[in-house]
C-alpha cells in the first residue's frame, strides 16, 4: 500500500533488509555520489542494447506538472531567473 509523509523510522527491515535510518543513510550517500544518474545510464545502455527501449512508449508523471482548469496553486512560484530577458519586438 503507498502511503503519504511516512518516516524513516516506519520502513520496515524485514522488507528492506535494514531499518529506515540505515536506508536513508545509504540514499544519501548514494546520491551524494553520483549513483543514481550512472545507475540510469547502465539500465539504458542494457535495455538498448536488448533491444527492449521503445521510445515510442513513454509516460509523463503529472504529478509535477500544475492543473491549468481549476487546479489549486498555494502560492505563486518564484522565478529563478536572475532578470527579464529583453524584449525581441
Amino acid at each position: 500500500m503507498l502511503r503519504k509523509n511516512v518516516s524513516w523510522r516506519d520502513v520496515l527491515a524485514e522488507r528492506t533488509g535494514c531499518g529506515g535510518v540505515t536506508a536513508w543513510r545509504r540514499l544519501r550517500d548514494w546520491t551524494e555520489a553520483g549513483v543514481w544518474p550512472r545507475l540510469r545510464e547502465v539500465l539504458l545502455a542494457g535495455l538498448r542494447k536488448a533491444g527492449l527501449l521503445d521510445m515510442d512508449d513513454r509516460a509523463i508523471d503529472g504529478s509535477h506538472i500544475r492543473a491549468l482548469k481549476g487546479g489549486l496553486t498555494p502560492d505563486l512560484r518564484r522565478s529563478t531567473v536572475p532578470g527579464r530577458a529583453a524584449s525581441t519586438t
